[in-house]
């Protein structure tokens, strides 16, 4: 088995109801799968990403034990995507649902050099390319204070192994706006 690290946002109403209803869907959908989810992050909001790219998401992160490669896992997230409404019709859009890998344990995937290539890319190159396997640690974690706000509620200890930093260490150095964006769910 594996600890793996996911992260969960909605911003637009989808089968399940509004995007908090659908993030519990989701969370539901994968314990049904016989994945044991052992911890849940509170839910946040937090503006879209890019800027001006939709409605406010709701966000959360789980942590589960899974005994799947991270491929088949990955493979099963977008198909609950796919049940609870996601079409992906174009990077970054408004979503029912979306489910990211964020890490499985210290592994490093595919390897060290192409996980780095992925993690510096610029923004442009970011919203044009998208890898067709998984990038673990998920290569853009460390920027997004939507991600690592909820999963220091969940795994602040959890470090990097590329970058040696914790969860907490990725937090506490994004700008204090980043982190202020990104409010609990009232």
């Amino acid at each position: 088995m594996t600890s793996m690290l996911v992260a969960l946002g909605a911003n637009i109403p989808g089968p399940a109801g509004p995007p908090a209803d659908t993030i519990a869907a989701a969370i539901q959908a994968i314990g049904n799968r016989g994945v044991s989810v052992h911890s849940m992050a509170r839910l946040y909001v937090s503006d879209a990403v890019p800027a001006g790219s939709g409605p406010a998401f709701v966000n959360t992160c789980v942590a589960v034990e899974n005994a799947a490669s991270p491929r088949s896992f990955l493979d099963m997230l977008h198909g609950i995507e796919a049940e609870l409404g996601r079409r992906r019709i174009r990077r970054w859009a408004p979503r029912t649902l979306d489910l990211d890998l964020i890490a499985a344990g210290d592994l490093v995937l595919p390897d060290p050099p192409t996980q780095t290539r992925w993690r510096m890319l610029s923004p442009d190159a970011q919203a044009r390319d998208a890898p067709d396997g998984p990038v673990l640690p998920h290569p853009r974690m460390q920027d997004r204070a939507f991600v690592l706000k909820p999963l220091a509620d969940i795994a602040p200890d959890w470090r990097h192994p590329l970058l040696g930093l914790s969860v907490a260490d990725m937090l506490s150095a994004l700008p204090q706006a980043d982190r202020d964006a990104v409010r609990p769910m009232a």
